[in-house]
């Protein structure tokens, strides 16, 4: 092999062979636009629209919450808008490491490649762990008990309270000492289990998962949407309530930063910006499209619309019906139901939860074994994460071996440690897919691209300083931690991926014509 070139990058005719195959080693391409879409709502719709509206709210904003999740909705189009034209223009599995390997070079591509692992692999562990929680609050409802010993970390508190098992960091010290038993968790058993599912349900086939997907979606989004409908009838037959709850709908700074005010609305709009990860997911899938080049852009803009809207609506109607004092707990949806008198709507919500929190998760795994499979095609990981079942047409081994690895970290690792590593990830892959797209105006004019990002620059720069102050907001361990991370794939990537790569051992022609200055490469057999 001649010497390395760590930027070399990778041709778009190289990808767009790539993209074209549909031989029985490559993807099947199944999906339509409302598979897509209802996968981007699957990947978006979990654990935010149910928890961090009401603590947004109750520390940072009151009812103005609504302008913190228009402002996280804005923010988030700008990287959407820059997805959309990279997945209409390479249609092909691998998201932002496909990108990054197009406009800015192999050793840029690995990074994010290596960094997507913290946003979907940790990601899926971390929504894991909150699905068994999640369970155990809705067996409860009817009665059934599960043994905490196998539904949290090892280490964790619980105790038995007026009947039902609770973490004790959610009882108060009068309510503790009220608990009649008290155990230690040793394994979260349950979170193990519902990963190893939606492994076995994304092995099966992509249609299948999508189908399923589909119909999680739909139940989920009945919940949310009978939310919606149980609120927004009390808040017209009590609008004195509605008006009393919003009578200060921006409650005055308290004295520092981000203590209401417009400074709270801000920073409510980068606790929010979260509960819209997942979006990005959709473009992992594009390999597996009908029509790529028209139903992309549907899939990731229309979830990211419908989604917005549900978002403002319910934070609107949950600060009507609750005062926003009160939601600073780990359901305040299900506070909000109570309060109208509507018993049976609590056990519609812990539904729409669980099934919130399933999608997440098989999004999530999905996107990740595609990445996976994405960087073992060029070279940069093992052969057999990019084998493809015979049956199946979809890349198992490495499907099998991520959820094995994610259903060990969701049982064992608190969901804080891996929360703020999802967001940095998450957050440095918007950087460079907004960056990607300002290389790719300036470098491949020529190009088709069926969908156009509106107003470049401006639209990738304000993706790109967004993503990055947010960043910026993170605390410091998180920053330690991904520099480790990036230092074991820098390790993985000198020492096998740059030995390996397909693009550096010089399987594959050169381009006729690149552009000047740039090192592109397409496949098509090894250079003689």
């Amino acid at each position: 092999m001649a010497e390395a070139n760590i930027f070399k990058r990778k041709s778009l005719d190289m990808l767009m062979a790539e993209a074209s195959d549909t031989s029985e080693h490559g993807l099947k391409r199944a999906l339509g636009p409302i598979n897509l879409i209802t996968l981007g709502i699957g990947a978006i719709i979990g654990a935010g629209i149910f928890v961090l509206t009401g603590e947004a709210a109750a520390q940072y904003t009151g009812p103005a919450i609504v302008l913190s999740y228009v402002l996280a909705g804005v923010a988030c189009a700008f990287a959407g808008l820059c997805y959309a034209e990279f997945a209409s223009m390479i249609p092909i599995a691998g998201s932002a490491y496909t990108y990054g390997y197009a406009t800015l070079g192999e050793i840029i591509a690995w990074v994010i490649g290596w960094d997507l692992i913290l946003e979907y692999a940790f990601g899926a562990a971390t929504v894991a762990s909150g699905w068994s929680s999640t369970l155990v609050a809705f067996l409860q409802d009817y009665g059934i008990n599960i043994p905490p010993q196998i539904c949290d970390v090892p280490g964790a508190k619980w105790a038995m309270f007026d009947g039902r098992w609770f973490p004790e960091s959610a009882l108060s010290m009068d309510q503790l000492a009220q608990a009649t038993q008290h155990v230690t968790t040793s394994f979260n058993l349950v979170a193990f289990l519902a990963i190893l599912a939606v492994t076995t349900i994304l092995i099966v086939g992509i249609k299948e998962s999508a189908n399923f997907n589909t119909v999680v979606v739909f139940i989920k989004l009945f919940a949310v949407l009978t939310f919606i409908a149980v609120a927004g009838a009390f808040v017209f037959k009590h609008p004195d309530i509605a008006r009393t709850n919003w009578a200060t709908f921006l409650p005055a700074n308290a004295g520092s930063f981000g203590s209401y005010g417009w400074s709270g609305v801000l920073r409510a709009a980068g606790v929010v910006f979260f509960a819209y990860i997942g979006f990005d997911a959709v473009s992992t899938a594009a390999q597996e499209a009908k029509n790529p080049q028209k139903d992309m852009p549907i899939g990731i803009l229309g979830s990211l619309a419908i989604c917005t809207v549900l978002y403002i609506v319910v934070s609107a109607l949950l600060t009507m019906t609750v005062h926003y004092s009160r939601l600073n707990i780990g359901a305040p949806v299900s506070l909000a139901i109570r309060e109208t008198g509507v018993r049976w709507g609590s056990y519609v919500v812990n539904a729409g939860a669980l099934a919130g929190l399933s999608t997440v998760m098989l999004v999530m795994m999905l996107g990740q074994s595609r990445v996976f499979y994405s960087m073992a095609k060029d070279g940069l990981l093992w052969k057999w994460a990019s084998d493809i079942h015979p049956k199946f047409r979809t890349p198992w081994k490495s499907t099998a071996i991520v959820g094995i690895c994610v259903a060990f970290t969701g049982s064992l690792v608190p969901i804080g440690d891996l929360g703020q590593m999802v967001s940095i990830g998450t957050l440095m892959a918007f950087v460079i897919v907004c960056a990607g797209v300002l290389v790719m105006r300036k470098k491949r004019p020529d190009v088709n691209r069926p969908f156009r990002t509106p107003w470049v620059p401006f639209v990738p720069i304000m993706g790109m300083l967004v993503s990055f102050a947010l960043m910026i907001g993170l605390n410091g361990k998180t920053w330690v931690r991904l520099v480790v991370w990036l230092i074991i794939g820098m390790i993985i990537y000198f020492g096998y991926g740059i030995k390996h790569s397909r693009v550096q051992r010089g399987e594959v022609v050169h381009v006729e014509n690149p552009p000047s200055g740039d090192t592109y490469t397409a496949s098509a057999r090894k250079k003689p």
